[in-house]
């Protein structure tokens, strides 16, 4: 999995940026929330978040990783898909988002294009409880690469079919006990061992 991409940002529209990195050019599509953090930059660090479909690779930027918390939390929902995901994620805050699937608020959610009432209770009913334990509130969230890292190893281990609080536990306690410089690779491994 790509965690990350920093590099010069060689094209920049409200949807997408084109990523130089050491001259490999990474297309991402990013919402209007990312567009508004990098409009004036020239270059920076995105996270990532690659969907492999059977049609196309595509790559998924975020300029916070709050956003890309919210965005694999969206898309985890029966028929939410990346698009939607991401027009979500154009409309409004991660917090935002957090706090009207937390208050039950159809109405709010509704207002974003692509999300009818049955998307919004949906969302509600399985999000509610998750979303009500996590923050999402994007001044407070720690955006450095190790927290990047973390999240990797949690996500990797939860595709391998472990519940998420011993996904967590496992590689907290892997974190606290393996070099600074370790691999994402290194992370799961011992994660795994820890369980």
């Amino acid at each position: 999995m790509i965690a990350f991409v920093r590099g010069q940002f060689a094209v920049k529209t409200t949807t997408r940026v084109v990523v130089d990195v050491n001259g490999v050019g990474y297309d991402l599509q990013i919402s209007l929330n990312t567009y508004s953090a990098i409009s004036t930059k020239d270059s920076g660090l995105l996270f990532t978040y690659l969907q492999i479909t059977e049609n196309a690779h595509v790559l998924f930027g975020f300029a916070e990783l709050a956003e890309k918390e919210m965005f694999m939390q969206l898309i985890s929902v029966s028929g939410v898909g990346a698009s939607t995901a991401r027009m979500m994620l154009s409309g409004m805050r991660p917090d935002e988002i957090a706090k009207a699937i937390v208050q039950g608020n159809t109405r709010q959610l509704e207002s974003i294009k692509g999300i009818g009432k049955k998307s919004a209770e949906r969302l509600i009913v399985e999000l509610r409880d998750k979303l009500g334990k996590q923050s999402f509130d994007s001044a407070a969230g720690n955006n450095s690469v190790i927290a990047t890292i973390d999240a990797d190893a949690v996500y990797a281990l939860i595709a391998l079919g472990i519940g998420k609080p011993m996904a967590e536990q496992a590689v907290k306690k892997t974190m606290n006990n393996i070099a600074a410089d370790a691999s994402l690779e290194d992370i799961i491994k011992q994660a795994l061992k820890n369980l």
